[in-house]
C-alpha cells in the first residue's frame, strides 16, 4: 500500500513545476502573455492552498481512500481539459482541477502511515514518502522536455492525466483505510479538534522551523536559481536548467537520506538540529562567498536543498505529541505551514528583488543578501525549535 501512497505523491510533485516546461508552446495556443501565464500558475497554487483546509476537517472522519480517490479524478479530469483546453479559462479551470485535486496527497500520505505504521517507524517510511516522491520534481525537467519535443504538449499532458487516471485505480483496488479513532467522549468537531492540537505546547517551537525550512528553498528552486546563476555567474539556458533539475534531485535525495540518518541518530530532534545546521551554514556561505566560484555556489545550492529536506522528520517529532483521533487534522496543520511558508516567501523575495533592482543594486549583491537572509531566518528557527522537547518512545492515547 505504500507503493499506492507514494505514485500519486510522485505526480503531485511533477505536476507543480511542469507548467515552465510547456509554457512556450501552450502560452502560442492558448494566446497567453506573462500575466495569462502567471495566472495558470497561480490557479494551481490557490486551488492547492485552499483544498488543504475541507481535506484537514474531514481526513480523520472519512480517512484517505474516498478522499483520494475523488481528489485524483479531479486532477485526472483537468489533465484531460488542460490537454484540450482552445481557451485561456479552460486551462485555468484545468490547473485548478489540478491543484485541488493533488493538494491532499501529501497529507494521505502521512496520515496512513502515522495510523498504519509504528511511531519509531513512521520517520523511516515518511521520509521515503517525501524523498522519494520528490523524484517527480526533476522528472517534470528534461524528461518532460523530451516528450513535448517528440508529440507535442497536449498529447503528453493527456498521456500524464491517463497515468493520473491509474492511480485512481490502484487506490480504489489496493488502498484501505485504517479503522477509525474517535476521541475518548467519542466524536469530536473539526473546532474542538483544532483547540486540543493548538493546545498541545510541545507543538509550538516546531511551528517556525516548519514554516521556514521549506520556505527558503522553493523561493530559489522555484524562482532565484535561473536569474541568480544567468546574472551572477553568466550561465546559458541549457546549464540553468540542467541545475536547476539537479537542485530538485538534491532536495529529493535529500529527503530520502534522512531517513537512515534519522535510524541511526534513533532522534528525529537530534536529527532536524543535525540536518538544519548544516543547511543553515551553507545558506551563510551560500551568501557570503557563492559569487566568488560557480562551482562553490552550485555545491551549496545543494547543499542547502538537501539538509534542508527535513520535513518528514519534523513531521515526526511533531507525530508523537498527536492524539491518534487528531492525527489527520494535525498533520494537515504542519502541512499547512510547510507549504504557507513557500507561498510567503516567494512573495517576500519577489518584492525584495524587484525593490533591489529598482535601486540598481548588483545582482552578485543583491542574491548574497537574500541567501544570507535565508540563512539567518532558518538559523532563528532552529534556535525557537532547541526549545522543543524530545520525541516521545509511543504515541499518546
Amino acid at each position: 500500500m505504500f507503493l499506492t501512497l507514494l505514485f500519486p505523491y510522485f505526480l503531485s510533485n511533477f505536476y507543480r513545476p511542469f507548467l515552465a516546461v510547456v509554457a512556450g508552446e501552450l502560452s502560442r495556443d492558448l494566446g497567453l502573455d506573462s500575466a495569462g501565464l502567471a495566472s495558470l500558475q497561480a490557479a494551481f497554487l490557490l486551488a492547492f492552498a485552499l483544498i488543504q483546509v475541507p481535506v484537514a476537517l474531514t481526513l480523520d472522519r472519512f480517512g484517505p481512500r474516498r478522499i483520494l480517490m475523488m481528489s485524483l479524478g479531479a486532477a485526472a479530469a483537468g489533465g484531460v481539459l488542460l490537454s484540450v483546453a482552445s481557451q485561456a479559462w479552460q486551462a485555468t479551470l484545468a490547473m485548478a482541477l489540478l491543484g485541488g485535486g493533488f493538494s491532499p496527497v501529501m497529507m494521505a500520505g502521512f496520515y496512513f502511515i502515522g495510523r498504519v505504521y509504528s511511531p519509531e517507524r513512521f520517520a523511516t517510511m515518511s521520509s521515503l514518502l517525501f524523498g522519494l516522491g520528490t523524484l517527480g520534481d526533476p522528472a517534470s525537467g528534461a524528461p518532460l522536455a523530451l516528450a513535448v519535443g517528440a508529440f507535442g504538449w497536449r498529447v503528453t499532458m493527456f498521456g500524464m492525466a491517463g497515468i493520473t487516471l491509474v492511480s485512481v485505480v490502484l487506490v480504489a483496488i489496493v488502498l484501505r483505510d485504517p479503522p477509525r479513532v474517535d476521541a475518548p467522549g467519542g466524536r469530536m468537531s473539526a473546532l474542538s479538534a483544532t483547540r486540543q492540537i493548538l493546545s498541545i505546547g510541545a507543538l509550538w517551537p516546531m511551528m517556525p522551523l516548519a514554516f521556514a525550512c521549506y520556505a527558503v528553498i522553493a523561493a530559489v528552486r522555484g524562482l532565484w536559481i535561473a536569474p541568480y546563476l544567468a546574472q551572477v555567474h553568466h550561465f546559458g539556458a541549457n546549464a540553468v536548467g540542467l541545475s536547476a533539475t539537479a537542485m530538485g534531485l538534491a532536495l529529493a535525495l535529500g529527503g530520502i537520506f534522512y531517513a537512515p540518518l534519522n535510524k541511526y541518530l534513533r532522534d528525529a530532534k537530534v536529527t532536524v538540529v543535525a540536518g538544519v545546521s548544516v543547511a543553515v551554514t551553507a545558506w551563510l556561505v551560500l551568501g557570503l562567498f557563492g559569487s566568488h566560484s560557480a562551482a562553490l555556489a552550485l555545491v551549496f545550492l545543494f547543499m542547502v536543498a538537501a539538509f534542508g529536506s527535513c520535513f518528514a522528520i519534523l513531521l515526526a517529532h511533531a507525530r508523537a505529541f498527536l492524539p491518534m483521533h487528531v492525527l489527520g487534522q494535525g498533520v494537515t496543520m504542519m502541512n499547512l505551514l510547510f507549504f504557507g511558508g513557500a507561498g510567503l516567501g516567494q512573495w517576500l523575495s519577489g518584492r525584495y528583488v524587484k525593490a533591489s533592482e529598482l535601486a540598481a543594486v548588483a545582482p552578485d549583491l543583491l542574491y548574497g543578501r537574500l541567501f544570507t537572509a535565508f540563512g539567518l531566518l532558518l538559523g532563528v528557527a532552529l534556535a525557537i525549535y532547541l526549545f522543543s522537547p524530545r520525541e516521545r518512545s509511543a504515541s499518546p492515547p
